[in-house]
């Protein structure tokens, strides 16, 4: 999330190292996902040739920032599974149903980060649990801190771009189908992308 730090420590008496990064004192606080804004996509491949983009619309986020010590800050995210779009209305009513998600059963998937981490410069790395249906497995983001602003409102912004890849029969979604010409519909790895603009709580 762009602040994000890591500590290396030994048993001996060498100096502590701490990755490159840098100085975001400033952004220190709270922050609320502005959802008009910011993406939360995936993409799955789709009968062993090529992948199906998809992104959910409604969603809330918010992120505590700690720009002194960047292993303390920390992210929620709470996403409306109904809302997931994928360009093609029939596929998604099919991905609502107890096939995929189970939209009526389990309306939300939850993301909650447990650790983060710097890794050099700008790019960070947070680990959390996510919640999919019934089931909570670690995932493993990996961040780039794009920058802040004021904009022309006034209002404080800071942006990221992450990505995961996760693997959806973890989560219980197992549907799928056999092609005639072996292989199967579709894959069993996600890959995750968010593009996140983020205000300061007042």
């Amino acid at each position: 999330m762009g602040l994000f730090n890591r500590s290396k420590t030994t048993t001996t008496a060498t100096a502590v190292a701490t990755p490159a990064g840098p100085d975001l004192g400033h952004l220190t606080g709270d922050w609320a996902v502005d959802t008009t804004h910011s993406e939360v996509g995936f993409s799955v491949r789709h009968a062993m040739v090529t992948n199906v983009k998809g992104r959910f619309t409604e969603y809330d986020g918010k992120l505590h920032l700690d720009g002194t010590t960047p292993g303390n800050s920390s992210a929620e995210l709470v996403i409306k599974v109904a809302s997931i779009d994928t360009n093609q209305t029939q596929r998604d009513e099919h991905l609502r149903t107890g096939d995929f998600f189970a939209a009526e059963t389990y309306p939300e998937i939850r993301f909650r980060s447990t650790s983060t981490e710097r890794v050099n410069g700008d790019t960070y790395r947070m680990t959390g649990d996510l919640t999919i249906k019934d089931t909570t497995r670690p995932v493993i983001l990996d961040l780039e801190y794009t920058g802040s602003a004021t904009d022309a409102y006034g209002a404080e912004r800071v942006g990221f771009e992450g990505k995961a890849v996760v693997d959806r029969t973890e989560f219980g979604l197992t549907y799928n189908a056999a092609l005639e010409t072996g292989g199967v519909l579709i894959g069993e790895k996600v890959k995750l992308n968010f593009d996140i603009s983020a205000v300061k709580a007042a």
